[in-house]
């Protein structure tokens, strides 16, 4: 049974990262809902006290739910909290969280799952996929459906945050640990989801999801050093680690380079500045496209786009921007503190079969959008600061879409002797070197 469920998980992982790889000739980044959960007032704060009052993790409100898939509601019940956390920008805020009871009532152990949705659309999370809301950009959330059914067979509770928050703020790391942590501690809190104090958590994301997930594995000790008590391990795949590094590396590719002015978008709403004064009319016609995209508005609608078309020319070096050498700075996680528990780390590095032929001096190459040398480097970063337990594979062959029901098949089973108290694995000290993670410095414009 354990094996068939690990099989249907790394399937469904395959088949929601190839969804996100479709290109419907009619998407749009303002495709409509077809739920009442558009204007759901479930996602709004309406107590008179401040919102800065609560703990971060302080349940706000409370709904249970059928699950649903893609607008059809299933047996399985889920429970949804109203939850205060923090924004990027240190600000209380509040965010929703599903979360799902272990089939078998057992409340030991948990897998906080931090979804791939990747949107700039707030409709597009997890929790509104679950709550019947259908948008061509949700189908991610929707299809990870499928592989979460495997966690639950195997009787594990599902804690499933809206990473991104409610304003989406897409590749704001410090913001998705802020949401993932908090979305545990409400879990712990509200008295609907049988967990506690004592239950065990374990952290698990591919691609998007792992931002979330090393991120909250990074900040745990400082920010929720009651979560981190009782988190077992870290298992993520397909890693952002540099994002100054990827926009290098997705420059002109067929496929990802439409996450460029994804990632532009995402980093101005989340630490709220304006890099539009930078951007040429090309580039601006793109920035207010895709405000409310997705990746299936960006991916393969721009082959060949790079930054330089998009800058004006005096900016053809991102670096030359102030205000983006600061934001890509905060979301670098080399700069970020080590884990203190175990992770499990696997990254692609066959780029090509995705259409990313790029090879920049001192970046190389990755799996079509996260660059592998990066991710060894954060790995070994990790090993020589003090955290012996890191488990690293490299697919060279596979590209991300490739990768990630590899990582899957490894990364459940590699949780599952966490939760069994095995003592973690160590690649420390046999994982090849990787780039310097140090922080971009800004240059003259030219």
């Amino acid at each position: 049974m354990y094996r068939r469920s690990v099989r249907r998980l790394a399937i469904a992982a395959t088949a929601a990262m190839a969804m996100a790889l479709a290109t419907a000739p009619c998407a749009s980044a303002a495709t409509a809902t077809t739920s009442s959960t558009t204007s759901d007032s479930f996602y709004t704060y309406s107590g008179t006290a401040p919102l800065s009052s609560f703990a971060p993790g302080t349940v706000l409100k409370t709904r249970t739910l059928q699950y649903h898939i893609e607008g059809i509601a299933t047996p399985v019940t889920a429970i949804q909290l109203l939850y205060r956390t923090t924004n990027a920008q240190g600000q209380p805020v509040a965010n929703v969280t599903s979360v799902v009871r272990s089939i078998t009532g057992n409340s030991t152990k948990a897998v906080s799952y931090q979804s791939f949705y990747d949107s700039l659309n707030p409709q597009d999370g997890p929790s509104r996929a679950i709550a019947g809301n259908v948008t061509l950009g949700g189908t991610i959330a929707n299809f990870e459906s499928a592989a979460l059914s495997a966690l639950l067979l195997q009787g594990d509770n599902l804690v499933i945050p809206d990473t991104e928050g409610q304003t989406a703020d897409f590749a704001a790391g410090p913001e998705y640990a802020f949401n993932t942590l908090d979305s545990i501690r409400a879990a712990i809190n509200s008295p609907s989801t049988g967990m506690n104090g004592a239950t065990e958590f374990g952290l698990m994301g591919y691609s998007g999801g792992s931002i979330a997930t090393d991120w909250a594995a990074a900040l745990a000790p400082g920010y929720a050093p009651d979560v981190n008590k009782n988190l077992v391990g870290f298992a993520e795949g397909g890693v952002l680690v540099d994002p100054a590094h990827n926009l290098q590396y997705v420059n002109g590719s067929l496929v990802w380079s439409g996450v460029i002015p994804m990632s532009i978008i995402g980093v101005s709403r989340s630490f709220g500045i304006d890099l539009t004064p930078y951007l040429n009319g090309y580039g601006l016609q793109i920035y207010n496209r895709l405000q409310n995209g997705s990746l299936i508005d960006a991916l393969g609608h721009y082959p060949g786009l790079t930054w330089q078309q998009m800058a004006k020319p005096q900016y053809a070096n991102p670096d030359s921007v102030p205000a983006f050498v600061e934001a890509v700075n905060k979301i670098n996680l080399g700069s970020a503190p080590t884990p203190t528990v175990p992770g499990y780390i696997a990254q692609g590095g066959g780029g090509v079969l995705e259409g990313t032929f790029a090879d920049p001096p001192g970046i190389g190459t990755g799996d079509g959008v996260m660059v592998a040398a990066d991710v060894r480097a954060l790995a070994n970063q990790y090993c020589a600061t003090g955290n012996s337990a890191i488990s690293y594979d490299q697919y060279d062959l596979l590209s991300h879409i490739g990768t990630a029901p590899a990582w899957a098949l490894k990364a459940a089973s590699w949780l599952n002797d966490r939760f069994a108290g095995k003592s973690a694995p160590s690649d420390c000290g046999h994982i090849p070197a990787g780039n310097s993670l140090a922080p971009e410095r800004v240059v003259p414009s030219s």
